[in-house]
């Protein structure tokens, strides 16, 4: 009730007679001047395999590389996830001009008509032919313009009678069983294998030879904790059979005999597992040597896994386990396991909807728990780190401050791939355009438009790297014990880690098997300055927060602008809007003051006609239709310092990315070219300096 209090007179201040008809539309996409695909270094892997030097991601010949990206799913209506070769060339020239690097290719496990695995069979061991066929083209064509794919392996596979899976009808996805099971296990092997080794015929090349596959992914969002319960009596005794196994193995006589007592069975009995409520309670041993065995089975599992694609499989690219993707309590000992591994990686969503209720209030308000911060507690030094899943999930009135906000502290942090969950091609031709679930990018004409600004800022590390890393160490038994402390120590886990370090300077894990680390230090302040001095996080009590951004070739002021009236070194805003989020990017790289061309995105909020909210205002009662509705930001903008300038103007484009109408002309005045902004509507421009 409080939270629903504190966010009513966030929302209950929107006015819907300012929100107008904007739609995207790919398939009208072609000759953009907002077209970014110049980032792109095609075809993918042209000089060979993706490596890891000094703790990232580079090419062959050693020049550094880093990923901004998309998935590719199904999940709304009228989504596909294997395109026709028409819509397959059409779909990944679209990523190109937008910036996207990297295809998160997920739930290929589905079976067809949504996935790879033949349907018409009694188990779930074969390739369909049409759908292998339209994944082969699909990446082929996405190596043709420069976009690189993560490959996952086990996501959302489900069983049949003759996989030889014990209860194949009542595990699903098999969600923690396919770490330890052994026909699990070897079934993953087989898929695997049988997908590595796979000839695409449009490319000539065995996926495990295919130099566009930069990353390859064993499991999705999986893991063994403390407390788990299998779905079916079967796992949970074969589970407690191989722990039993391993107590033999690791631990004395005298220590079996006093975990029998404390847990009350008699000797020559199993010493059984925690349950639920018996976690919180349990005796400190009883919970360390349980906690011991499964970052035990995590590790084996992991070893023997990415060993078996490296060593037998002959796979060249580097490999991830799976993601840091519960921030409600401790990662630090799955992370031990994870970290055996080329790759750390994390998952974080802003308000994800199947959490609990999500208050639908601006990051920007909360920078201690913005994904930034949730996100940085993952990364190990020497190590890459990859985002392969984060949004702010549709609808969120605030969602245009997630994607610059990312661009701009991901590069700060000096993470190798940001990758966004999801872009869903539309199978229809004739397609109304309208967001269709909430993590569908693809057709939101804010979120869309501002991952071209995304990618320039990101993969051409406009935002610099922090200049000071802050690294932490774990003790073995702080490893142990962070599983125990209290939900209000998230997202770090960290008793006495300042939260602002994360915006401050870079923050790595340094070993989670030494000395722990001293005390943290961080500057009280606001705002909260990067040590580059090029962003800075304004709070607020009035629930105003700002984000801005100064760089040379990309600046943005994100938030509310309005109530701040800040200003950065080449942009100024005046406009109507109480929130907004406005990024200008060189597009010639040179700086913005020298710059004749630029990309200019303003968003605010977007939803759909007819969507409907509940009372609360936290989730949607209604998704509503096409078309899709923004409110424009309206007013103007201000370029500071255009050098040698003698004329400014900007075209704003369509959903296609196309010119509308004649180019706003810019005035000039005392301050810099003037520029209105907000008629046509639209969602981004390109800026052009006659010199």
């Amino acid at each position: 009730m409080l939270l629903l209090l504190l966010s009513t007179p966030a929302f209950a201040q929107w006015d819907d007679g300012l929100l107008k008809p904007f739609v995207m539309d790919h398939r009208a996409g072609g000759t953009s001047p907002a077209d970014v695909s110049f980032l792109l270094d095609a075809p993918a892997g042209k000089s060979g395999f993706i490596r890891i030097q000094g703790g990232h991601f580079v090419k062959p010949g050693g020049q550094r590389i880093r990923f901004w990206g998309v998935h590719v799913t199904d999940w709304s209506r009228g989504s596909v996830l294997l395109p026709s070769h028409e819509d397959a060339a059409l779909y990944a020239a679209t990523l190109a001009r937008y910036g996207v690097n990297m295809v998160r290719l997920h739930f290929l496990d589905l079976p067809a008509p949504r996935g790879i695995i033949d349907s018409t069979r009694n188990d779930s061991r074969s390739f369909d032919a049409q759908q292998l066929d339209r994944l082969d083209y699909e990446i082929a064509e996405f190596k043709k313009r420069g976009i690189y794919v993560d490959l996952n392996l086990n996501v959302g596979r489900s069983y049949k009678s003759a996989d030889g899976v014990r209860d194949f009808d009542k595990i699903q996805w098999g969600k923690g069983l396919t770490l330890f099971d052994p026909r699990l296990i070897a079934l993953e092997k087989e898929y695997a294998k049988n997908l590595l080794t796979h000839v695409n015929p449009y490319t000539g090349a065995e996926y495990r030879n295919e130099s566009a596959i930069a990353i390859v992914e064993l499991l999705n969002e999986n893991a063994l904790y403390l407390g788990f319960r299998a779905p079916t009596p079967y796992y949970d005794e074969e589970l407690t059979g191989i722990f039993n196994l391993w107590l033999q193995q690791k631990r004395s006589p005298e220590e079996l005999k006093k975990l029998r007592e404390l847990a009350g069975v008699p000797e020559g009995a199993l010493i059984p597992r925690l349950k639920g409520p018996e976690t919180a309670a349990a005796p400190q041993e009883r919970y360390a040597t349980e906690m011991a065995f499964y970052m035990d089975a995590e590790s084996k599992f992991y070893r023997d896994m990415s060993g078996y694609l490296k060593k037998d499989l002959g796979v060249k690219c580097p490999i991830t386990g799976t993601a840091d993707h519960s921030h409600t309590s401790s990662p630090y000992t799955m992370l031990a396991a994870l970290s055996q591994l080329d790759i750390l990686d994390g998952h974080v969503y802003w308000q994800h909807p199947g959490s609990p209720p999500p208050v639908n209030t601006p990051m920007v308000n909360d920078p201690f728990n913005s994904t930034v911060v949730q996100l940085s507690r993952t990364a190990f030094a020497g190590k890459p780190y990859t985002v392969s899943e984060t949004n702010h999930p549709f609808p969120n009135d605030w969602a245009a401050e997630g994607i610059p906000i990312l661009a701009a502290y991901g590069s700060l942090q000096d993470w190798d791939a940001i990758i966004m969950y999801t872009f869903e091609p539309k199978r229809d031709p004739n397609w109304k355009s309208y967001v269709g679930d909430p993590f569908d990018i693809s057709l939101d004409p804010v979120r869309m438009t501002e991952m071209a600004t995304g990618a320039l800022t990101f993969l051409r590390g406009d935002v610099h790297a922090a200049r000071e890393t802050v690294a932490r160490t774990y003790s073995k038994d702080q490893v142990l014990d962070s599983r125990r402390l209290p939900r209000t120590e998230q997202p770090y886990f960290t008793p006495g880690f300042p939260l602002a370090l994360p915006l401050q300077h870079a923050v790595r894990i340094q070993s989670l098997d030494g000395a722990p680390t001293a005390k943290f230090a961080a500057a009280e302040a606001n705002p909260i300055v990067s040590d580059t001095k090029e962003l800075a996080w304004y709070t607020s009590d009035r629930n105003t927060g700002l984000v801005t951004v100064e760089t040379d070739r990309t600046q943005a002021l994100i938030g509310f602008i309005q109530a701040n009236a800040k200003s950065v070194k080449n942009l100024s805003a005046d406009i109507a809007n109480r929130f907004a989020s406005i990024v200008l990017s060189s597009l010639d790289a040179k700086p913005l003051s020298q710059s004749a061309k630029m990309l200019l995105t303003a968003g605010s909020r977007v939803t759909n006609t007819g969507l409907k909210w509940n009372d609360a205002h936290t989730r949607t009662a209604n998704q509503g239709e096409s078309p899709s509705l923004i409110e424009p930001v309206t007013g103007t903008v201000v370029l500071r310092d255009i050098q040698a300038a003698k004329a400014v103007s900007a075209s704003a484009l369509d959903g296609a990315g196309h010119p509308m109408g004649e180019p706003i002309q810019a005035k000039k005045t005392a301050a810099g070219w003037a520029l209105a902004i907000g008629s046509p509507v639209t969602t981004w421009y390109v800026v052009s300096v006659k010199r």
